[in-house]
């Protein structure tokens, strides 16, 4: 089936082979096959998985929506994507301890800035953990 990931940055992922996509939803993990009904939901962050012939690719994945069309393509869209080889876990637990502090001052910021740095959190999060468990 065709698999396509986006970001505001560009497409990181784009292939016409995939033989099944796990995407974390709202509603837990949905593990898409071809010939899906189509479907339209909430991406949040965590891990994806590509199944291809040759393997598993994993992605980290924050905030988005994924939509199966009618013709079985599948299409995510999301605020960030990393494949797992290019995680750079030292740099997801510095950003992770600058949100964390950021957090601390609650009293001191906006709601709308708050949310910023939670959702900003719990992307480095899903980075540290993804990372860790698959990087060797």
């Amino acid at each position: 089936m065709k698999f396509t990931l986006a970001t505001p940055y560009g497409v990181t992922y784009n292939d016409d082979t995939v033989l099944s996509v796990s995407v974390p939803t709202k509603d837990g993990v949905i593990t898409l096959l071809p010939d899906h009904a189509a479907l339209i939901s909430v991406v949040i962050p965590g891990e994806l998985l590509v199944e291809k012939d040759q393997g598993t690719q994993v992605l980290s994945v924050s905030h988005g929506v994924v939509e199966v069309s009618p013709g079985g393509e599948v299409v995510v869209l999301a605020n960030t994507s990393e494949r797992v080889e290019h995680l750079d876990i030292a740099r997801a637990e510095a950003a992770k301890q600058r949100a964390e502090e950021l957090m601390a001052q609650k009293q001191n910021m906006l709601d709308i800035d708050f949310a910023r740095i939670q959702a900003k959190l719990e992307k480095e999060l899903v980075r540290i953990s993804v990372g860790n468990r698959y990087k060797k």
